[in-house]
Parts: structure tokens; C-alpha cells; sequence
């Protein structure tokens, strides 16, 4: 890969460097407006870079990755779990762009390994603790690690090939009835306000993934009615904060055709989200426009003209807030790198991306086949 970047080092970084984006001392000037309505991007210049050409840069990590993610799917501590997600998110996308089962079968492999480490927890569930948080369950990063989980749920659910073959589909139910029990139900028994809607925006989202995909998934009723209200409360009416995400979105004070948000749910102010914790907002949108959600193709041209002209204006230039201030690093991998799926000229641009590393590879992969 051009880049591989720690892991590790970057959410660390990126945790210290939320504390600024909630400074009461910045004002919010960027008004409760809409984005301008958006010129079409030009258009790709030149063909798109192919399924096979982004398989290929992936499979370049394919050892490194047994050797790096596989002891921590083994692991026992939830910490472990979310540094792994991004593995597990990268090999849904391969298997999606390509159909190949190796992917199916490694992403499978991890996720079971993550359900074996399980043991019980209080009110007759399993779980994990992190040495992280003091031994403590966590829900942050079992939601962080299980929106990808879900999210390999939805994509064998919708293979007719593999959703038909039998061992497949014993594999598929064990982990649909686990994630539905042990995840979703647990955290939502022990207080939603606290658990599933939490105080930061990218926070909750990780809660919106795991919800759009346990719906597509489920067959009872009762859990398909839940899913869907958290959906919407997400989306419209978190409760407490008298609006969800679609409300938090503004005019971007840089580019009015672009969107800005707070990760403080009510507040405008700037800086606004990081980018580092904005790709948990943009994993959960993608998929929520997908399934046809209450997010639209003017929202998803908003959110790109926030990557190609505020959080990424050029070259190696990359803002840390989404309101076009600061410095990062520019790693997209985990969110804004699929929104490529819906504009070839917004492809073509992450094709020059220089910071890739594995998960960056599979999901430019999966935005090749969607386009």
C-alpha cells in the first residue's frame, strides 16, 4: 500500500483532538441553512480504475492482515474488537465488489472469533470488557466493531448464491441471533439515552448502522419495529436533543454548497466534527441513502462537496474539521471514501488519493462495482 497508517495512533489522535471541536468559546456562525444546490461535478476525465486493479492493491496485505488481525479477533478485550473493524469492514467490501468467497470466509472467521471470546455479563447476556475502560463493558466499541459485523450479515443475506448454501446459512443465523441478542438488545435494555443515543453525533451513528442492518435482516417482527424507530430517532429525533442528524446538518461556512455539522447534538458551532470521527457519520449515511432511508441524492452531493472542496481542497492538503480548519492526515477509509458511490467524478478524485491502505483499497473496489 502507498500508506500504512497506524491504526491505533490515528484514533488516539483523534480523541485527544475532539476536545476542540466542543470550544464554547467559538460562536456559531454558520446559520441553521440548507447547502446551495450543487453544479454537477465534471466529469471523469478518463475510465474508471477497475474492480480487478483495486482487488489487486488490496490482496497486497492479505498475509498482513492474518498476521496483524487475526490475534486481536481472538481477544477478549472489546478494544481489540475495534481496532479490528476496519479489517472486517474492508473484507464485506471485497466480498461485495467481487463476489469471491475468500472474503466471505475470512470476514465470517473474524466475526465468529470475536462471538467465541464472549463470556456472560450482568442481566444474562455476553459480552466483553476493555482493559481500556477499567474492565468495564463498553458499548462505544462493541457498536464500533458490530456495524460491520451486521454489516457482513446484509451482505450474505443479499448473495443468493451463498445465502442459499446451507453451512452459509447456519453461520449466518448463529451470528444474526447472537448480534441481535447480545448486542443490540443488551445495550438497548440497560437505558437507549445512554447506550444507543449517545452525546456525540458519530456515536450514535455507529447504533444507526447496526439498526439499518439488523432490519434488513431480522425475521420477527417486534425487533424490525424497534430497529426502524431507532432509525428514524437517528435520523430526525434523538431523543433529548429535539432534532437527529438531517437536523444537524447546516451550510458550510466555506463552501455553500457543501455540509457542515457539529458532533455536539443542538450546536452550530465551529469547528464543528473532526474528520477523523466525521467517517463514522459517513459510513452510517451511505448505507442508510442505500436503503432508501430518509437521506437523498442531494444529501449524499452535500457530503461530497464537503470531501473534494472543504476536507480535501487539493493535492495533500487535508483539513481536520469539517469546517475547513486545521491539518490531519487525510485518512478517508473508514467513511468518506464511499461516497465515491454515487459520482465517478468524486471516484476518479479518491483514485488520487495517496494515503490507502487496505480498507481504502476494498471500499474504492466496491465503489467501482456500484458505479
Amino acid at each position: 500500500m502507498s500508506a500504512h497508517l497506524s491504526r491505533r495512533a490515528l484514533l488516539l489522535a483523534a480523541f485527544g483532538s475532539v476536545a476542540a471541536a466542543c470550544s464554547a468559546k467559538e460562536k456559531d456562525v454558520t446559520g441553521a441553512l440548507s447547502p446551495l444546490p450543487a453544479e454537477p461535478e465534471a466529469q471523469a476525465a478518463a475510465p474508471l480504475k477497475p474492480v480487478s486493479y483495486w482487488a489487486g492493491l488490496f490482496l497486497r496485505s492479505w498475509n498482513y492482515q492474518t498476521q496483524t488481525a487475526l490475534p486481536m479477533t481472538r481477544s477478549a478485550d472489546s478494544w481489540d474488537h475495534y481496532n479490528v473493524s476496519y479489517t472486517v469492514d474492508a473484507l464485506v467490501a471485497m466480498f461485495r465488489a467481487t463476489g469471491e468467497r475468500r472474503y466471505l470466509d475470512r470476514a465470517l472467521q473474524y466475526t465468529e472469533n470475536v462471538v467465541a471470546t464472549a463470556v456472560p455479563r450482568r442481566g444474562g447476556y455476553l459480552g466483553w470488557v476493555s482493559a481500556q475502560e477499567d474492565g468495564d463493558e463498553v458499548p462505544l466499541y462493541e457498536s464500533y466493531f458490530w456495524r460491520y459485523g451486521t454489516a457482513l450479515l446484509v451482505a450474505l443475506r443479499e448473495n443468493p448464491s451463498a445465502y442459499a448454501d446451507a453451512s452459509y446459512r447456519t453461520r449466518y443465523n448463529r451470528l444474526l441471533s447472537f448480534a441481535e441478542k447480545h448486542v443490540f438488545e443488551k445495550w438497548y435494555s440497560r437505558g437507549p439515552d445512554e447506550t444507543i443515543y449517545r452525546e456525540r453525533t458519530h456515536m450514535t451513528a455507529h447504533w444507526g448502522l447496526i439498526a439499518t442492518n439488523l432490519a434488513r435482516c431480522t425475521t420477527d417482527a417486534g425487533r424490525r419495529a424497534r430497529y426502524a424507530a431507532v432509525i428514524a430517532d437517528v435520523d430526525q429525533h434523538v431523543p433529548g436533543y429535539g432534532g437527529g442528524l438531517k437536523q444537524q446538518m447546516r451550510r458550510n461556512p466555506a463552501e455553500a454548497t457543501a455540509y457542515f455539522w457539529s458532533d455536539v447534538w443542538g450546536s452550530g458551532q465551529r469547528p464543528g466534527q473532526d474528520v477523523s470521527h466525521g467517517n463514522g457519520v459517513m459510513a452510517y449515511v451511505v448505507e442508510a441513502r442505500d436503503r432508501g432511508t430518509t437521506w437523498t441524492k442531494a444529501d449524499m452531493a452535500a457530503f461530497s462537496r464537503l470531501l473534494t472542496r472543504v476536507v480535501w481542497p487539493g493535492g495533500t492538503t487535508y483539513r481536520a474539521y469539517v469546517d475547513g480548519t486545521g491539518a490531519d492526515n487525510g485518512w478517508f477509509s473508514d467513511g468518506f471514501v464511499k461516497l465515491g458511490r454515487y459520482d465517478a467524478a468524486v471516484q476518479q478524485r479518491l483514485e488520487n488519493h495517496k494515503v490507502v491502505n487496505d480498507q481504502f483499497a476494498a471500499n474504492m473496489a466496491l465503489n467501482a462495482r456500484i458505479l
